[in-house]
């Protein structure tokens, strides 16, 4: 019973030695001291109940102090609790301190926690970067398409890396610029000849203003020559000019097929008229004989009349039976 009792108790002893460790970490501490570092035990266990590493805030806080900056425990401490990243806040600041560029930790901690990755801000500051646009299509005054491809040097403006536009504001402007310049040239050759002229063009307005980057030179890498859009835009004029004229054309012919045919139903008509009234007369010619108006010599006077007009229009040619021309008569 005592030696399981001893067990317990030295068992016990162990766990209460590492959450004394983990909570009180001494070798941090000691670390801290022989480093030159002012920070207390008691700062560091408050560090492990706010949940605050004390191992990042002690390492930056040596690294900072061997660079020669003065920050504090507190102030790193806050930036990790607001979400920050504090070994790069400090990479930063020591680049930037060695390099001569002025950037104050307050700085430092606002670009950090508005998502820019200050550290590397702190490079291309240091180290500017060239960024190359995509395929640039533009058309000069002549109607001749060149594809421009410019190479943009910048340095990241440590002013403006809070709230300034990124790098696709950058190629935006370029582009549009170019498209500008080349749209701006009499003849595709000016551009061919000096492509520098677009450079100087583009970059004297200014394009950086508003962003987190400071343009130092534009550089027409590539010009290629494309369609020629002002030919290709006439061709399709004519060719939709073609369209409507045939149409109207066809709308001319539709209107005299139906204007033709029209007449022909009239004609039809007209006919129709003739053959009704024609179909009256022996209903006249009847009805005269009933009432004593015309007698029989009469009517065979008029058929006489009929006869020898059919047969002079049989021998003119004219008459209504006749499909060729008549007969000559013989000698």
């Amino acid at each position: 019973m005592e030696a399981a009792s001893l067990l317990i108790l030295v068992f016990g002893g162990i766990i209460l030695f590492f959450v004394f460790l983990y909570f009180v970490p001494v070798n941090l501490w000691i670390t801290a001291l022989f480093s030159g570092v002012k920070v207390g035990l008691f700062e560091l266990i408050f560090m492990r109940i706010r949940k605050v590493p004390p191992r990042i805030v002690v390492d930056s806080l040596i690294t900072a102090t061997k660079a020669g900056l003065k920050i504090s425990s507190n102030e790193l401490e806050t930036h990790y609790l607001a979400g920050g990243n504090v070994p790069n806040v400090i990479r930063a600041l020591i680049s930037a301190d060695k390099a001569n560029i002025s950037l104050s930790f307050k700085q430092a901690t606002a670009i950090d926690l508005a998502g820019r990755d200050v550290f590397q801000a702190v490079q291309i500051s240091v180290n500017p970067k060239v960024i190359t646009t995509p395929k640039v299509a533009a058309v000069a005054s002549d109607g001749i398409q060149l594809i421009a491809v410019a190479r943009v040097t910048v340095r990241a403006s440590i002013a403006q890396l809070v709230g300034g536009a990124g790098e696709d504001t950058i190629l935006a402007r370029v582009g549009e610029g170019i498209v500008s310049s080349i749209g701006s040239a009499k003849s595709h050759k000016d551009v061919l000849e000096s492509p520098d002229k677009i450079s100087k063009l583009v970059l004297s307005r200014g394009l950086d203003a508003g962003t987190a980057f400071e343009i130092l030179s534009i550089d027409i890498a590539d010009v290629d020559v494309g369609a020629n859009i002002g030919a290709k835009l006439q061709i399709d004029q004519a060719s939709a000019d073609l369209k409507v004229a045939e149409a109207r054309a066809e709308e001319r012919r539709a209107m005299a097929v139906a204007l033709d045919q029209e007449m022909k139903a009239k004609a039809q008509e007209a006919r129709a008229k003739v053959i009704e009234a024609e179909a009256e007369i022996p209903k006249a010619i009847a009805a005269a004989f009933v009432n004593g108006n015309l007698g029989i010599m009469d009517y065979y006077k008029m058929q006489n009349v009929q006869a020898d007009t059919e047969m002079r229009q049989a021998i003119s040619g004219s008459g209504k039976g006749t499909t060729g021309s008549p007969k000559k008569e013989q000698p």
